[in-house]
């Protein structure tokens, strides 16, 4: 168990943002555990970081939304490492389903992964950041939790809203401890997510942006690297922002 390197944990690390904030995270030093469903593309990451750099990672099959889940992983990242600096709950489903067709089984499917995953996973590395007098943790939340929806679900908005609720709550419990608590709000990012999306309604949305185009991924993991470095160790309970004037507050 090496104490001295600095451990971070991305769910939904196996590809997007979260892969790339992963990539990120190792290029600077520091280990990485990806937390994914997809278990095969959770190893391909782990590699690519192995055969970019000499720092260790881990893959953990995990579904956040099943707590002996998010249990088995913290347990087994204290086991493995000793520590939790950085927690980048990435992991999430996105839903177009219109309101009045959305299920009781997919509205809790979604909630269960994007609020309830966020929660134990924040909950259960509580305990070892605490223990650490120190640490960071970075939700992803969306634009949608702040208008109710841009192209998508009634119940991935309200997710999402949850997220920027919850990271409030975590930052006045965990500031005491030197442990920073914040989230990213971005508008639609061209990631796997919105792939399937109707060209004309990703044209539609990057007209109405002022900066004329939709998020890409580097936008949203320059952004995280920032939030997640000891330049932001002041800042904690904050939502930011990733729409290219989309919304402004």
């Amino acid at each position: 168990m090496n104490t001295k390197l600095k451990t971070a944990i991305v769910t939904g690390g196996a590809q997007g943002i979260g892969q790339q904030v992963a990539i990120k995270l190792a290029g600077e030093g520091i280990v990485v555990v990806i937390a994914d469903m997809a278990e095969d593309l959770a190893q391909q990451t782990v590699q690519m970081i192995k055969d970019a750099s000499d720092i260790d990672a881990l893959a953990v099959k995990t579904d956040v939304g099943r707590k002996a889940d998010v249990d088995h992983l913290i347990d087994r990242v204290a086991e493995k490492f000793g520590r939790i600096d950085i927690l980048f709950n990435s992991a999430g489903i996105c839903s177009r389903t219109a309101l009045e067709d959305i299920t009781e089984e997919e509205w809790d499917k979604v909630l269960n992964i994007n609020l309830r995953g966020t929660f134990f996973v924040s909950q259960a590395a509580m305990p070892l950041m605490k223990q650490q007098q120190g640490g960071t943790i970075l939700n992803m939340a969306s634009l949608a939790g702040k208008v109710g929806g841009v192209a998508v679900g009634a119940h991935y908005s309200a997710s999402k809203a949850g997220i920027i609720c919850l990271t409030k709550s975590f930052a006045k419990a965990m500031a005491p401890y030197k442990i920073s608590v914040n989230a990213l709000a971005p508008g639609p990012v061209e990631t796997e997510m919105i792939q399937d999306w109707p060209v004309d309604v990703k044209q539609t949305m990057a007209n109405q942006c002022p900066m004329g185009r939709l998020a890409e991924i580097p936008d949203v993991v320059e952004a995280a690297m920032f939030l997640l470095s000891d330049g932001a160790r002041y800042i904690t309970g904050q939502t930011l922002n990733i729409n290219g004037g989309l919304y402004m507050e």
